[in-house]
C-alpha cells in the first residue's frame, strides 16, 4: 500500500490530517505538482484525472478523491470515528462535510486557479486545457467570504463544525482556511466563533499533518 501525496496541496493535506488522527502511517510517493508530474504519462495511467491523493492498495487497485480514501481507512480502522457512528451522526457529519466542500472548497479552488498565474490555461485540476475565467476567481472569492460569515453562525454554541465531536467536517474546515489564505481571503476579526474554533483545532498536533 502506498499514498501518492503532494503534501502542501488541500485535498492531499485532508487525507494526511485524517491518517494523523487515527494514528495511521501509509508510506508515501510524491507526485511533484509544480513539475506537472501529474499529467505526465506515468500518474496519468494510475488516475487518467491527474489529480492527487491516490492511495494504491496492495493487490494494485486505486482509490482517489480524498474522501473515498478517508472512507476506506474509517471502514479499515473506525477508532477513532471520524465519519459518525449512529446513522444520525453519519448523515449529519456527511452533510457539513459536503456544505464544506461545496461552499468553501470548490470556490476557494476557482479563486485561486482562475487568479494564479502559475495555472494559466490549467484553471481546472487535471491534464485537460481550460483557459483561467477572471469572474470565476471574482466570484469564488466571494463566495468564500460568505461562506465564512454562514460558518462562524453556524459555530455559535457548539464546539464543531458537525456538532459537539471533531470529524471529517473540522478537518475539511481547517484545510479550507488555510487554503482561501492562498487567495488572501481570511475569517474576519468579528467572526469570533469561526476563529475560536480555528484556534481549537489548530491546537491538534494532527493539524501539523
Amino acid at each position: 500500500m502506498k499514498l501518492y501525496d503532494y503534501a502542501i496541496a488541500p485535498n492531499p493535506r485532508r487525507v494526511n490530517i485524517f491518517l494523523a488522527e487515527k494514528g495511521i502511517e501509509v508510506p508515501v510517493e510524491e507526485i511533484d505538482l509544480r513539475q506537472k508530474q501529474n499529467i505526465g504519462a506515468e500518474f496519468l495511467a494510475i488516475n487518467a484525472l491527474g489529480t492527487v491523493p491516490v492511495l494504491e492498495l496492495d493487490d494494485g487497485t486505486h482509490i482517489s478523491e480524498s474522501m473515498a480514501i478517508c472512507r476506506y481507512f474509517e471502514a479499515v480502522q473506525p477508532d477513532p470515528p471520524l465519519m459518525g457512528t449512529t446513522p444520525e451522526e453519519i448523515a449529519r457529519i456527511e452533510m457539513w462535510q459536503r456544505r464544506v466542500e461545496l461552499n468553501g472548497m470548490t470556490p476557494a479552488g476557482e479563486a485561486f486557479r482562475n487568479f494564479e498565474p502559475a495555472f494559466e490555461n490549467r484553471a481546472v485540476a487535471g491534464p485537460d486545457i481550460y483557459p483561467q475565467i477572471p469572474e470565476l476567481a471574482e466570484r469564488g472569492r466571494k463566495r468564500v467570504t460568505k461562506f465564512f460569515d454562514y460558518l462562524d453562525k453556524a459555530l455559535d454554541g457548539r464546539d464543531y463544525i458537525a456538532g459537539d465531536s471533531f470529524s471529517v467536517a473540522d478537518i475539511s474546515g481547517f484545510v479550507l482556511v488555510g487554503f482561501a489564505a492562498w487567495s488572501k481571503l481570511a475569517p474576519e476579526e468579528s467572526q469570533t466563533n469561526l476563529k475560536a474554533w480555528y484556534d481549537r483545532v489548530s491546537a491538534r498536533p494532527s493539524m501539523q499533518s
